[in-house]
């Protein structure tokens, strides 16, 4: 009988975890250990290593002595040292394609909370007063944008579809795209540096890792045009939070939207929760109701897999599992 775990989860409950799990001859605990400390103990003998947000760093993965997959409940995972369980032979596994409309249209709720000033407008008249909160220049409409999409993945292909059915220019930098007409979308392929310099609007859709940390600075804020706004629901550490919030209250960005911050929660007194031009969200951008049942059907199903000696799908750290039976 294998030994499942959830170090960490944010749902009310493991009902639909343990249905599956037990089901298949498994056992699973959950629990709420989010510091490394906490994680020792609790991943020791476990065979099957559920997790949420816990920072599973090579202290943690060499702690394991049974582990035979950790699975991320999500698409990210930059919790887990990647590295550590590759040399560990332990395959780690995420779940890529749970909430892509969910954070396409969280994207676009996002730019049109920017370019129709939605927050300011409502405060302005559930404050009891009539007009236009920020005067006629602060009220864009996409068909006259540019906005630039940083990632082509999944979510930010669909992102790409939005923009362009809203009439806006569309640019897209991504390393793995050649330079020029994305097929026939409409969208061009360009440098990172012309999109930041072209685009009024941009938005972050590429993973977090070593090449794309901090990948905006203060340097490449410095690149993008007066009174553009920078849109987030990728990974906090994605953007430099000291050079965002210089570019926000020096006024060379307009506005910000972010899902996701670094750290994460937003620290209290944090000065970016008190600026009236930014939107802020507690990562919840994958959230439906749909999403949510998929994501954590899928990870049972694949700690399932592993359990009955089966290789796992959307392995993420060059770990070449095999059959038990091979």
């Amino acid at each position: 009988m294998s030994r499942a775990i959830v170090t960490d989860f944010t749902f009310p409950d493991l009902e639909v975890e343990q249905a599956l799990l037990t089901a298949a001859g498994c056992t699973l605990e959950g629990f709420q250990a989010k510091t490394i400390e906490a994680l020792l103990p609790v991943v020791a003998d476990a065979d099957l290593v559920l997790t949420q947000f816990a920072p599973l760093r090579r202290p943690v993965i060499e702690a394991m002595r049974r582990a035979r997959v950790i699975v991320r409940y999500g698409i990210g995972v930059d919790n887990v040292d990647l590295e550590a369980a590759k040399e560990r032979g332990i395959p780690v596994c995420n779940i890529p394609d749970y909430c892509i409309d969910e954070v396409a249209d969280q994207t676009l709720a996002f730019i049109l909370a920017q370019t129709r000033q939605v927050v300011p407008n409502h405060l302005l008249v559930s404050g009891g007063k009539w007009g236009l909160a920020t005067g006629v220049a602060g009220m864009r409409a996409l068909r006259d944008a540019v906005v630039g999409v940083v990632g082509y993945g999944r979510i930010g292909r669909e992102v790409v579809q939005r923009l362009l059915a809203f009439g806006a220019k569309v640019l897209v930098a991504d390393p793995l795209l050649a330079a020029g007409p994305i097929g026939s979308t409409g969208a061009q392929s360009v440098p990172l540096a012309q999109l930041l310099e072209q685009s009024q609007i941009v938005t972050l859709h590429c993973p977090s890792t070593p090449q794309t940390r901090r990948i905006i600075n203060a340097t490449t804020l410095g690149q993008m045009p007066r009174g553009g706004v920078l849109i987030n629901v990728g990974r906090g550490d994605l953007v430099d939070p000291d050079a965002l919030l210089a570019a926000l209250q020096s006024g060379h960005l307009s506005g910000a939207s972010l899902d996701v911050f670094d750290p994460e929660p937003i620290p209290v007194d944090h000065p970016i929760r008190s600026l009236p031009q930014v939107v802020l969200a507690s990562h919840i951008a994958s959230v439906s109701p749909r999403a949510v049942r998929t994501l954590r059907e899928s990870v049972a199903r694949i700690a399932v897999q592993v359990h009955r000696g089966e290789v796992p799908p959307n392995i993420v750290n060059g770990v070449q599992a095999k059959p038990r039976s091979a």
